[in-house]
């Protein structure tokens, strides 16, 4: 069974870079035709997916995120990351982790709140 966890701070400057890592158990993260996401849930909003790597390590990402993000891999840890640079309050949310096949989100990790202080 796979199972995902966030890790990071929970509370970071405004302009400061955001790093949060995924750890992975119970699966690689090199496996065939799986992907890897980031989604984040704003207070009082709904999910934004932010971005994505393949097995492949190929990225994608959200074009209202793109100039601010980056999701690299550590295949040695079995581990994502997550870097979203100049932070501002509005980057406040819950951040959630996820194991993404065929188009649908089919393992979730329990999320951490990240808040922004301005």
């Amino acid at each position: 069974q796979v199972q995902l966890q966030e890790s990071g701070p929970g509370l970071v400057n405004s302009s400061q870079t955001l790093n949060l890592t995924c750890t992975v158990s119970g699966g690689s993260i090199t496996t065939s035709y799986y992907a890897w996401s980031w989604i984040r849930q704003p207070p009082g909003k709904g999910l934004e997916w932010m971005g994505v790597i393949a097995y492949d390590d190929s990225t994608f990402y959200s074009p209202s995120l793109r100039s601010r993000t980056s999701i690299s891999r550590d295949t040695s840890k079995n581990q994502f990351s997550l870097q979203l640079s100049s932070v501002t309050p509005e980057d406040t949310a819950v951040y959630y982790c996820a194991r993404e096949v065929a188009g649908s989100m089919d393992c979730w990790g329990q999320g951490t709140q990240v808040t922004v202080s301005s």
